[in-house]
């Protein structure tokens, strides 16, 4: 049960709400000023028999005054506010945050969820739970809804903006999310639910919590310290997500306001510049109760609001566990609608275009992919270490089941991840692979700069790298996932100059807290790192506040992080080079880097050639040699092509020249024509390719292997 306001904060409310003055009130109860004055101020509160004198003043009931969880329904009724044009004639076409994002739901799902995890109350050392309801609405019930909303009143606006359609991309939006609504008679509602999170807490107006989400833009107030953003843009995906600009909240707070946590409403509109009956707008507008605070009340507040009114909105929580539900009006996911298959019946989802719910089931499809892809890490736990995140997702028609609510399971999504982060945290690495189903265990170090343009090191940061086999169910196999502070997947990358052969294996590196609470400079290497992200949060590199706060060189820190991890992780997947196998020592003494030219490295002209290094190959299950080979590049400006040439070992006579049916560059350089072109200032290449088995004038098997590196076409 929810504890009411205090009677002083919540009686001086209801006379600003009603326009009524202390003495006015104190004159209709027949009693002195002074004595409402002391009600107002807390040194006294009312007799019983006065609180129902008081009630039938403000024209409510008994009870709300008595339990003072409500405001009373009489005075300023429910409006929207339209922000004034700008004195100075300015115009803006839209919120620029929101062009930052896609209108894409995977993506909304990354930022909101990621806000979500920022906000977890971590006392109870519980996960936040997050909810996402895809709802369309047709017929009866959307009628409801748009009467719900006020629709009628904003209608001369989304007249304005439709008629200025072609000048402005997010009028043509509007327009169309407009025009969808009316001529397929449908509007799709998608809310975010989480549980277990602080609450939009604060003033409508101050800062906090509530004022940097509803009334702000590019102010980040995050709760924890490995909180994932600090641009303040992600909120800007839920707006982007609504083909009508408009957003509606219901927050339960953690900390309460105005004695109140229960039912904080409001709502805001995007719009651009529009001009309605003769008056400018700039753009945004805010559902609410108008403040009696501001000049002629005409800015409006959030407001307590009743079960009834949360209900014709749709926004009624499961319970009274602090959190925020977001609801998007009119969501549309344009990526799911590209993917989407307009010739076929029936989609991969089994909906069809008879019953209408093909799009709502591709953005469930959608939503739960993208959870299970970026918040795996989020979702696992083992040994002490709980999960952080708990994610679900359903979907409705007019209040109707159509995909009954799904948990989504990092052991399903991501199922060799999960595996190594798991192993990591009951401690059960190794330090090398040697069966099926292990984690091996590197530390790599991330050396981390000084601040304000200083040089030298701060200290070093022992970052973890977890490797194992890959599963089907991985995806893409022979990636790094990269994470730190709150297990969200930031960067994705695959391994350079990987051999040919390498079981295929998945790899997770742990950064700052990622890594452990007590591992050196974790906190300095999550503040680090969170600095070198950019809005979206898919990598680390180079970014404005790295400059700022450390130089414009930090980013090489993040490269040599990088290279260090590639290493670590070909040092535990690529079998040994030698080794007590016969087999492997056999194909080894087949293969040659051939030094004809070692003693000519220099041309005429005094320039440095340059020269293999490194060979590695097999046989391939059609006769061919599948070959990857490393070249090592002198320091110049500029580096002469060259041609690897293949050619098969004879004790004498010519040797016989074997044709390319691939020839591809790895890293550090180009091929083109057959011939390698290298990366400018680059030190290192590595190439690759099969031979046309047709070619070979003997069996693979009974062949040495010589490869040489020839400048310009190799004749």
């Amino acid at each position: 049960m929810e504890a009411g306001e205090d009677f002083g904060p919540w009686l001086a409310r209801q006379l600003k709400l009603t326009g009524k003055t202390q003495a006015e009130l104190a004159e209709e109860l027949k009693l002195t000023r002074a004595a409402v004055s002391a009600w107002i101020t807390g040194r006294s509160v009312p007799r019983p028999t006065v609180m129902g004198e008081i009630a039938r003043v403000l024209g409510t009931d008994v009870s709300t005054v008595h339990t003072r969880t409500t405001d009373t329904q009489v005075g300023l009724p429910l409006t929207w506010y339209h922000r004034r044009g700008y004195p100075d004639g300015g115009r803006d076409g839209g919120n620029a945050a929101a062009f930052a994002f896609d209108a894409d739901v995977q993506v909304l799902a990354r930022e909101t969820c990621q806000n979500s995890l920022d906000e977890r109350l971590v006392e109870n050392g519980r996960p936040v739970r997050v909810r996402y309801t895809i709802h369309e609405l047709t017929g009866e019930k959307l009628d409801a809804f748009r009467k719900a909303i006020l629709w009628d009143d904003l209608h001369p606006h989304y007249a304005a903006v439709s008629q200025a359609a072609s000048q402005q991309k997010v009028g043509r939006v509007v327009d169309a999310g407009v025009r969808d609504m009316f001529e397929k008679g449908r509007l799709v509602l998608l809310r975010i639910d989480d549980y277990n999170a602080s609450g939009l807490t604060g003033d409508d107006y101050d800062d906090g919590k509530f004022a940097a989400v509803v009334r702000r833009q590019l102010e980040s107030l995050k709760s924890g310290r490995g909180a994932g953003g600090s641009y303040g843009l992600g909120k800007a995906t839920l707006w982007a997500t609504s083909a009508l600009g408009m957003v509606l909240i219901n927050s339960t707070l953690s900390v309460p306001h105005e004695g109140r946590t229960e039912r904080r409403l409001i709502g805001r509109l995007e719009l651009p510049w529009r001009s309605v009956d003769g008056n400018a707008y700039a753009g945004p507008a805010w559902l609410g109760r108008p403040d009696p605070d501001t000049p002629g009340a005409e800015v409006v507040r959030s407001w307590w609001a009743e079960e009834e009114t949360v209900e014709r909105l749709h926004l009624t929580r499961d319970s009274d566990e602090p959190g925020t539900s977001f609801l998007i009006v009119g969501a549309h996911d344009v990526a799911s609608l590209d993917q989407s298959a307009p010739e076929r019946d029936i989609d991969e989802e089994g909906g069809s275009d008879e019953d209408g719910t093909r799009d709502i089931r591709a953005m469930h499809r959608r939503l739960k992919e993208a959870l299970g892809r970026d918040f795996w890490a989020a979702m696992t736990g083992g040994g002490s270490r709980l999960p952080l995140l708990e994610t679900t997702v359903r979907t409705f028609r007019n209040g109707e089941e159509v995909i009954e609510e799904e948990k989504v399971d990092p052991i399903v999504t991501q199922p060799s991840r999960t595996r190594a982060l798991r192993a990591f945290y009951e401690g059960a690495t190794v330090d090398r692979l040697t069966e099926a189903g292990q984690v091996a265990l590197r530390t790599v170090p991330l050396r981390l700069p000084l601040s304000g343009g200083r040089r030298g090191t701060l200290g070093t940061h022992p970052a973890v790298l977890l490797v194992t086999e890959a599963e089907d169910a991985d995806g893409v196999p022979n990636q790094v996932h990269s994470l730190r502070g709150n297990r969200m997947t930031i960067k994705k990358s695959g391994v350079a100059a990987l051999p040919l052969g390498v079981n295929a294996f998945q790899a997770v590196l742990l950064a700052g807290h990622a890594a452990g609470e007590s591992v050196p400079f974790a906190e300095e290497a999550e503040e680090f790192l969170r600095a070198a992200e950019p809005p979206e949060h898919d990598r680390w590199g180079q970014t404005e506040e790295l400059t700022l706060r450390w130089s414009h060189t930090a980013h090489h820190r993040i490269s040599r992080l990088t290279t260090e991890v590639n290493t670590a992780v070909k040092d535990l997947v690529v079998r040994p080079k030698h080794s007590g196998a016969q087999g492997s020592a056999k194909l080894q003494k087949a293969l040659t880097v051939s030094r004809k030219t070692a003693a000519t490295t220099r041309r005429g002209s005094g320039a440095v050639l340059p020269e293999l290094d490194g060979l590695d190959a097999e046989i391939g299950e059609s006769g061919e040699w599948r070959i990857t080979a490393e070249v090592k590049l002198p320091r110049a400006d500029e580096l002469p092509t060259m041609t690897p040439v293949v050619l098969l070992d004879v004790r004498s006579g010519s040797r016989p020249r074997l044709d390319w049916a691939e020839l591809v560059a790895v890293d550090g350089c180009e091929v083109e024509d057959g011939v390698l072109r290298f990366t400018p200032r680059a030190r290192r290449a590595t190439f690759r390719g099969a031979t046309d088995a047709a070619s070979h004038p003997v069996r693979t098997a009974l062949t040495r292997l010589v490869l040489e590196l020839r400048a310009g076409k190799g004749e």
